[in-house]
């Protein structure tokens, strides 16, 4: 028998919690999101920095639905919010004024998920 994990637990709940929003606000980009999150780690996104650098403009905010990784660089400042970093994507991204934030924050600092940057 299987166990659940906290990390799946959370990111059950995450899903939950985002298509709830998705229907509530009438914000489709929330149900992609959840189903982004639903995939199987494997099958899960994975950003490098240098990425998140090449399709965003100075104060962006991006959306990861699954882990940043820290190769590349970051040369504007960008608020990133992902499932998962890496320490390494961290600090690229702290040591050039960008904002890291969690799925949830984002969710409730803007509900009806406008002027948002996925990338994946």
């Amino acid at each position: 028998m299987r166990t659940h994990y906290a990390e799946d637990v959370n990111r059950l709940q995450l899903i939950e919690e985002l298509k709830k929003t998705a229907k509530e606000k009438n914000a489709a980009v929330w149900g992609k999101i959840a189903d982004e999150l639903s995939r199987t780690r494997k099958k899960r996104r994975c950003v490098n920095v240098w990425k998140i650098n090449k399709f965003t403009q100075k104060g962006d905010v991006v959306l990861i639905p699954g882990k940043v990784l820290g190769d590349g660089i970051l040369d504007h400042k960008v608020e990133v919010a992902a499932f998962k970093f890496t320490e390494n994507a961290k600090e690229k991204i702290k040591d050039y004024g960008g904002e890291i934030i969690s799925i949830p924050e984002l969710l409730k600092k803007n509900p009806e998920g406008s002027n948002i940057k996925i990338i994946s």
